[in-house]
């Protein structure tokens, strides 16, 4: 099996978002707006602490998948590409995460 990635599933929700499909949750999302697709992201990230903190590793990679698409769904309609928060994480890699945080503290 070739390996998926977040950039695919990126163009896959891009593609069902602007469908049409009534079928699509993905285009529902899309249709409801950013604060009904943030508040799905916020429940699949509750779950996937709850499944995490209970050591259920079969839910934590259930969860994890929710999360992970409804985050690209929330980019989406904001309108930011997945390849701005990858530079952003890249412009990361060179620094202590306790530098970055206080940095980022600095900032308001």
């Amino acid at each position: 099996m070739a390996q998926f990635s977040l950039a695919e599933l990126e163009k896959i929700i891009n593609q069902r978002a602007h469908s049409g499909d009534p079928e699509s949750w993905t285009a529902k999302l899309f249709a409801k707006g950013i604060d009904k697709a943030a508040q799905k992201l916020g429940e699949e990230a509750v779950e996937t602490v709850i499944a995490a903190v209970r050591n259920d590793k079969k839910a934590l990679v259930s969860e994890s998948a929710d999360l992970i698409y409804h985050w690209l769904v929330v980019l989406g309609i904001a309108g930011v590409p997945l390849s701005d928060v990858l530079k952003e994480l890249e412009t990361r890699t060179g620094r202590s995460g306790i530098a970055e945080k206080a940095s980022r503290q600095d900032r308001g």
